[in-house]
């Protein structure tokens, strides 16, 4: 009886700190050319640093808008992921998949990854880090790109 009592409150305690554990977010968007993105944190990383994954689904209606994989992308990250949005930051008239994520501690800096795709495949463009927290991520972008960074 002592076993299964002490096997009883191990289960009670596992599920009790799995359940305590934030989730990492996942970030899902449907492209102007029906493809789906999606972006999430590393799991079993730290949520304020670590790693980002990008991936991009051909066009398919829901359920399937995840089924059929088409490319993907591991990324370095400071900080959580905040958002994802489509916008032409590059001045090519196409748009591009824009990652952004916030810094963890004083001052809640921003950094903003750009992605570009096609049909088929995911590319990263460029990043810019450490701007600040009340700045719109989409015209420091534009901004920097029109300096050529």
């Amino acid at each position: 009886m002592t076993k299964i009592w002490m096997l009883l409150m191990f289960l009670v305690l596992v599920a009790a700190v799995t359940a305590a554990e934030p989730a990492s977010p996942v970030l899902k968007l449907t492209l102007p050319t029906g493809q789906t993105v999606v972006v999430a944190e590393g799991e079993l990383e730290a949520r304020s640093i670590g790693s980002f994954s990008v991936r991009l689904y051909q066009a398919a209606a829901a359920p399937d808008e995840t089924t059929f994989f088409l490319s993907g992308i591991i990324r370095p990250r400071d900080g959580v992921l905040e958002n994802v949005v489509v916008a032409d930051v590059v001045g090519d008239a196409r748009p591009e998949i824009i990652v952004i994520s916030r810094s963890i501690g004083t001052g809640s800096y921003q950094s903003a990854y750009v992605f570009e795709f096609t049909e088929n495949t995911l590319h990263f463009r460029t990043q810019l880090d450490g701007f600040a927290a009340d700045k719109d991520p989409i015209a420091a972008l534009r901004t920097s790109t029109a300096r050529g960074n």
